[in-house]
């Protein structure tokens, strides 16, 4: 009956472990328009990453010494992996206590080291496993925009187009507009891309894209309006409030197929939660904690003066 009761403790305890890396490890994901997710279509840019804000020119950046030492980068998860390290260190301090005879020694032969401890050091280095995991391939896939952020320039081991060649593309993909457009405006194109982002936002809350139809491609608008389905017929509402958009940059412009497409990355932060929609109450998401998102949405016309569509929204 013991070794019954002791293997049912550890399932139990090893249980809660793997559930524990299972959620908690995991990156919270809010719904907002397009669920937080890359969705549409870039054209052939599609399987390709949007092209990040390019960060001001220095005019003695070319004379600028290499750092000494660059800034070590931003580990992500160090709270959770605290958590790891700590019951991992815990689990190895209360063995050797045990084994050393201050414990009640209740492992396999007495020797204070048992199936259980064993059990529970195995769970705890497979969390640790998974957050160093992720650690590498987070780090990995933005090793780009973090080297930029630290030292604010372009490596040439990184990416093979530097700041001057990112705003030559950009205004030749605005020359090449400008072509079959002369009355376009870099600046009138910003805010009414901003204005078309607040609309879709609000049509996706009220669970209905009618006002947006005009603003939307045929194809991003059936990916948007199946997740509204499926969020009536699960009888849920996803609040957003006090939208605040923080920045609009126009990271790339490119003109195929007689289509011009520009892509503009929105910085904002919001309130985005899931409510219940017969009682009100808070399914997923904080209606006190905004949630800062930096997403890339792309734009697409018919070359010449003719109304914009959204075709994509891609993240980060």
């Amino acid at each position: 009956m013991s070794m019954n009761r002791h293997f049912l403790r550890v399932i139990g305890l090893t249980g809660i472990l793997v559930l524990l890396s299972v959620t908690v490890l995991e990156v919270d994901a809010f719904a907002r328009a397009g669920g937080g997710r890359s969705s549409g279509s870039r054209g052939t840019r599609s399987y390709t990453s949007p092209s990040r804000p390019s960060p001001s020119p220095s005019p003695s950046r070319q004379t600028l010494p290499p750092p000494s030492q660059p800034a070590p980068p931003v580990q992500p998860g160090g709270f959770l992996r605290g958590i790891g390290g700590g019951i991992l260190g815990g689990l190895l301090g209360g063995m050797l206590f045990r084994s050393l005879g201050f414990g009640a020694g209740n492992g396999i032969g007495g020797s204070g080291i048992g199936l259980f401890e064993i059990l529970l050091l195995v769970a705890g280095g497979y969390i640790l496993y998974r957050v160093v995991s992720k650690r590498r391939r987070t780090a990995d896939s933005s090793n780009q925009s973090s080297f930029e952020q630290r030292i604010g320039v372009p490596d040439k081991n990184i990416s093979s187009q530097t700041y001057g060649e990112k705003v030559q593309d950009i205004d030749q993909g605005m020359s090449h507009v400008r072509q079959m457009d002369t009355s376009f405006d870099e600046g009138r194109f910003k805010d009414t891309a901003m204005d078309i982002f607040f609309k879709i936002q609000a049509s996706w809350m009220n669970r209905n894209l009618s006002p947006v139809r005009e603003f939307l491609t045929n194809e991003l608008r059936s990916i948007l309006q199946a997740d509204i389905d499926n969020l009536m017929k699960e009888k849920k509402v996803n609040k957003l409030e006090n939208i605040a958009v923080r920045d609009v940059d126009i990271t790339e412009v490119w003109q195929e197929s007689g289509q011009d497409f520009i892509t503009v990355r929105f910085y904002a932060n919001l309130l985005d939660y899931t409510v219940d929609e017969a009682t009100g109450k808070v399914l997923s998401g904080s209606t006190t904690e905004p949630v800062k998102f930096e997403e890339y949405w792309t734009f697409t016309r018919t070359v010449g003066n003719n109304p914009w569509g959204l075709s994509a929204i891609t993240q980060a």
